[in-house]
């Protein structure tokens, strides 16, 4: 039996990994994390909404972190097709911003919501 919270990381595992191979060994680097909900003290950017994701760029040895927020994505979603697909855009968000790259540019597939 696999919890919820298995399977919404092994979403990001499997969409992060989707995007590997257009980043080749820089992305060797990056390591990813979920947490249950962002800390209580939002970057000034933030001060919109909930964030569902943060990048956290390399620092001396520390290497680039990526952050998933499991619950504000979850309340989102509808059902399981939606959770996968807002998961894969986060997680294109995020790397695209680490990168300094368009998420439309990282994966053509990217939503961007102008439906």
């Amino acid at each position: 039996m696999v919890t919820r919270r298995q399977q919404f990381d092994d979403l990001v595992l499997d969409s992060a990994a989707r995007l590997e191979p257009r980043l080749g060994p820089r992305f060797e680097q990056v390591e990813f994390a979920v947490e249950d909900v962002p800390t209580t003290d939002p970057a000034p950017w933030e001060r919109d909404g909930v964030p569902l994701g943060r990048v956290f760029p390399s620092h001396g040895r520390q290497p680039a972190r990526i952050v998933i927020y499991r619950r504000p994505i979850e309340a989102r979603a509808q059902d399981q097709r939606e959770l996968t697909a807002i998961v894969g855009d986060v997680v294109v968000e995020q790397v695209a911003a680490l990168f300094g790259m368009a998420p439309g540019d990282l994966d053509p597939r990217y939503d961007t919501g102008d439906d």
